[in-house]
């Protein structure tokens, strides 16, 4: 039977052992036909066993239900930890923009309180710089607890800004207040006898109220304003020569209420054994008197005058009071001399627009208003005075313990007594005083043998302290507190860009300053004053030499000179 062909002259049956040749992996031989047949039927009986029951032959590209499951909880956890990293990073950047917010916001209120040189500026927005670059690097760079201690870094940064943000606005918002100052509060009295029947104002609209033009007319003629509004009429007044006889008058029954300024509460006391006692208050009133006293000196390149009031009370300090501390302080700018020149509260003085050419004393100027104070004082030693600082005893003894406490120079050994404030044993030579001590020391004047003349010298001598303590650069991280602290208890009517800049200079500088003291003297004697006419009062006659000494000094400080013998502040 003839041969079929199939395409070629080959047999069929050669056909697929032709097609599966192949090569031996190991040896790289060809297999022989034979060898090949016997591999083919030892699969073909492999394939045909019979596998375990429920046995399912697995492909080569799946996996199990189990692998599955793992699998799919691993992705899980992935995109949980890209999302945690995505987080974490939102709230890094998130930690980032509120430190940088906060760095902004202290560097402006540094800009806005504008005492800080231009070289002092630059360095502390270096440094914020750097520690904003930290806070930026640990969030981008660093993984792991970096990241987390970048986080706590900023947040510790951002609450450190923010709390010095707030000392700053609150020192500046203290300078506006304490700048500037122009303001007087006069507290008006209606006052009957302690039997008087009337309880309130209302209760004497009937009376015939006593009053006084001699001091402080135009707050009289103010007040009775307030009370012809309230009582929606107009009240019938009485007026007397002045303040003592009013106050006799009052007590005599001659009348039955009077209008007075409460400062001058210690002079009806004088002119009427029993007034206090025999007398109550029914109706008061605030009036607010504004004016200004500030020149525009350029404090950095010429002297100046600062007269310095202490009043007589504590609280408000812009309350009407004596003036028991009186020092003017002569400040040279370019030879950084200081003169402080203290008079005695009894100086027995004319009071320049006031008493007529009658002398009264100085403390006295002092109920008629600061302006009044700084005339007397100009007239007296033939100076220009266009600043002034008042203070009370309540600042005294906080700023001084803001301070540290101050170390004073005493001339002499005494005890201070109880009506000053504090028993302090003073020693002579250097002492060392807190706040109520320093008080005492500046208020006594019973257990010293010159009186109210050394009194004003340990005065000279405690606000020498302050200075030397104050202009150490190392008080600026302290001034938040002092001028919180000043802003109640201090007022000046120098200018918020005078004292920005005496502030700036001394920190650019860092000079020493030379302070030298004086102090004016006299006679003691008791004589008329304008205030208390009727009845001699203890007054210090003054030593014309010593005046005419002090002007002259004054005239040297002003003229550039140094005072040998000068105590010296360091300023480094």
């Amino acid at each position: 039977m003839a041969q079929r062909k199939n395409g070629s002259d080959r047999a069929p049956d050669h056909i697929p052992v032709q097609r599966r040749k192949r090569k031996d992996g190991r040896t790289g031989r060809q297999k022989s036909d034979l060898d090949y047949h016997l591999d083919e039927a030892q699969d073909r009986k492999t394939a045909g066993r019979k596998r375990p029951e429920g046995a399912r032959r697995r492909p080569h590209n799946r996996i199990t239900g189990e692998e599955k499951r793992e699998r799919y909880q691993q992705e899980i956890g992935r995109r949980k930890e890209r999302k945690a990293e995505r987080a974490g990073a939102a709230r890094g950047m998130a930690f980032f923009a509120l430190q940088l917010v906060a760095s902004v916001a202290f560097l402006w209120l540094l800009c806005w309180m504008d005492i800080l040189i231009m070289e002092y500026l630059l360095g502390i927005a270096g440094v914020l710089l750097v520690l904003l670059g930290i806070t930026l690097i640990s969030q981008l760079a660093v993984r792991g607890k970096g990241k987390i201690i970048g986080k706590v870094f900023s947040f510790m940064m951002t609450v450190v800004l923010v709390i010095g943000s707030f000392y700053l606005y609150k020192t500046g918002g203290a300078l506006f207040h304490i700048a500037g100052g122009s303001s007087e509060s006069h507290k008006m009295v209606a006052v009957v006898r302690e039997d008087d029947s009337a309880k309130e104002l209302g209760d004497a609209e009937d009376y015939i109220f006593g009053i006084q033009y001699a001091t402080d007319g135009e707050n009289t003629d103010k007040a009775l304003a307030n009370i012809n509004k309230k009582l929606k009429k107009s009240i019938e007044t009485k007026v007397f020569d002045n303040m003592e006889d009013m106050a006799k008058a009052l007590i005599s029954e001659e009348i039955d209420i009077i209008v007075y300024d409460s400062s001058y509460q210690s002079t009806m006391e004088k002119a009427v054994e029993d007034f206090k006692s025999g007398t109550k208050v029914i109706y008061e009133c605030e009036i607010e008197e504004t004016q200004d006293l500030s020149l525009d000196v350029p404090v950095q390149t010429e002297p100046f005058t600062v007269y310095i009031s202490g009043i007589d009370i504590y609280g408000n300090v812009e309350d009407m009071s004596r003036s028991d501390v009186n020092i003017i302080a002569t400040v040279n700018p370019k030879t950084h001399q200081i003169l402080l020149v203290t008079t005695p509260r009894d100086y027995y003085v004319e009071i320049p627009g006031i008493s007529g050419g009658m002398r009264d004393k100085l403390t006295h100027a002092g109920n008629y208003g600061v302006d009044v104070s700084i005339d007397t004082l100009e007239e007296l030693y033939q100076v220009s005075i266009p600043f002034y600082a008042r203070l009370n005893f309540t600042s005294f003894i906080n700023i001084i313990d803001i301070l540290g406490g101050v170390d004073v120079e005493s001339e002499f050994d005494f005890t201070t007594g109880t009506d000053a404030g504090a028993v302090v044993e003073i020693q002579e030579g250097t002492n060392h005083l807190n706040g109520q001590e320093a008080l005492a020391f500046a208020r006594e004047r019973h257990a010293l043998d010159d009186g109210d003349n050394q009194r004003g010298k340990n005065q000279q001598a405690l606000i020498t302290a302050m200075i030397k303590k104050m202009v150490s650069p190392s008080m600026i991280v302290k001034a938040a507190d002092i001028l919180d602290e000043a802003a109640d208890s201090v007022e000046t009517n120098m200018s918020m860009k005078q004292i920005r800049a005496l502030i700036k200079q001394q920190l650019k500088d860092h000079s020493d300053w030379q302070i030298y003291s004086m102090a004016a003297d006299g006679t003691p004697e008791e004589n008329i004053c304008y205030s208390a006419p009727n009845q001699y009062l203890y007054v210090t006659v003054p030593n014309e030499d010593t005046v005419a000494e002090i002007a002259q000094t004054i005239n040297k400080v002003e003229a550039g000179e140094t005072i040998s013998g000068s105590e010296t502040a360091d300023g480094t």
